[in-house]
């Protein structure tokens, strides 16, 4: 028999009891024999009087049995949960050409270090190249509309030009101002940003340099050099910063109460079962998943040393937080049906069956819900030599 705890931890007090039960039956038999060969009747090992059970003078019970007060005390409960290490989001960039076209070279390969602003590769386009044409008409409409409007404002001066002739020529130069305005931006956006006169030195001969937003390592490539790449949707290259990770744990609905932010939790890979990574819970999830019920908690740890891979499995323990409580040792335990009972001591070896609701399992001791107050002694040893 089970009896699940608080926080879905299991205790197997049933087949302890079983256990412990056969192991008093085959004493109490061995009793009776010892007496049956020197001649003498068995001893009454156990009386049952007025419910109480009552350890006899002569019973060896006496040397065996521990009895204990049990006291009020901090109760740190703990509990794990499945976890698995990911990225830090934040730090991690899907690069993805911003135009169609032939992929020059590979500036950086899969694993290599990237600084921020370095090229991860190169893309020559005809769309860069109508670009860049654009741009070139825009500089050269604007040139000679500047040249237009000084003219007329020459002319104005000296009482040649007219006023409406004057404010077309204005129109003229803003729309121009604007149009090179655009064509820039369009280069901009493709990270091909002009710099001064003349085609930008970023896309001399139609080529297109890709840069990293980011410094860290490149975790993943998708294309070799001379290929056509078409799909705006596809990253070619994948840079992480890994220094940093998060250990990402999966919570039930039931254990969101006992988690909270700065909580400590010690972290257990399934590649390092050795080593335990202490961290504290930084971001507790807003939603529940619909489908699992669950929510995410995640907790950051420094990664300098690359040995926390995201996609590893884990275990996660928290310490829920501290409160007072009963905590008694497993052996004080005995389960009887659905039930779990403990021995209070009412009198000197004398002895009550008492029904407790159990909580969580905490090492080798159990927090006690209901049935027990604080001061009272009971059984923590051999209790169950007293279920008869």
């Amino acid at each position: 028999m089970y009896v699940k705890s608080r926080h879905g931890t299991y205790l197997a007090l049933g087949m302890l009891g079983l256990v412990a039960a056969a192991g008093a039956v085959e004493w109490l038999t061995s009793l009776r024999a010892h007496a049956a060969d020197v001649g003498g009747p068995a001893p009454a090992v156990l009386e049952h009087v007025g419910g109480r059970i009552v350890v006899g003078e002569g019973s060896s019970l006496r040397r065996t049995l521990a009895i204990q007060s049990i006291a009020e005390q901090v109760v740190e409960v703990p509990f794990a949960l499945p976890a698995s290490v990911e990225a830090d989001s934040a730090r991690l960039v899907k690069v993805l050409p911003p135009l169609a076209g032939h992929i020059v070279s590979l500036d950086k390969r899969l694993g290599d270090p990237v600084q921020r602003g370095e090229v991860l590769f190169r893309i020559a386009s005809a769309d860069l190249g109508q670009a860049v044409s654009d741009q070139q008409k825009a500089r050269a409409a604007l040139t000679l509309a500047r040249h237009a409007l000084d003219r007329q404002r020459e002319l104005g001066a000296s009482d040649i030009a007219a006023a409406r002739e004057i404010e077309q020529a204005q129109n003229d130069f803003e729309q121009a101002t604007s149009e090179l305005a655009r064509a820039d931006a369009r280069l901009a956006q493709l990270g091909a940003a002009d710099s001064g006169a003349g085609d930008p030195p970023a896309v001399q001969g139609r080529v297109l340099p890709v840069r990293s937003p980011i410094a860290g390592r490149v975790v993943d490539l998708s294309a070799a050099a001379g290929a056509y790449w078409n799909d705006a949707a596809a990253p070619l290259m994948t840079v992480a910063d890994l220094s940093t990770v998060f250990v990402t744990a999966n919570a039930d609905e039931k254990d969101l109460g006992a988690i909270f932010v700065g909580q400590s939790a010690q972290v257990v890979l399934d590649a390092y079962p050795r080593d335990t990574f202490a961290g504290k819970v930084r971001y507790v999830g807003e939603l529940l998943d619909p489908d699992t019920r669950r929510v995410k908690v995640r907790l950051q740890f420094e990664n300098r040393d690359g040995r926390l891979k995201p996609g590893m499995f884990a275990k996660a323990t928290f310490l829920a937080k501290a409160h007072s409580g009963l905590l008694v040792p497993l052996t004080a335990v005995v389960q009887r049906g659905f039930y779990a009972r403990v021995y209070v001591e009412t009198q000197p070896w004398r002895f009550e069956p008492r029904v407790v609701q159990l909580g969580s399992r905490v090492g080798e001791s159990v927090e006690l819900l209901s049935g027990l107050e604080a001061g009272e002694r009971i059984v923590v040893k051999d209790a169950v030599m007293l279920d008869d």
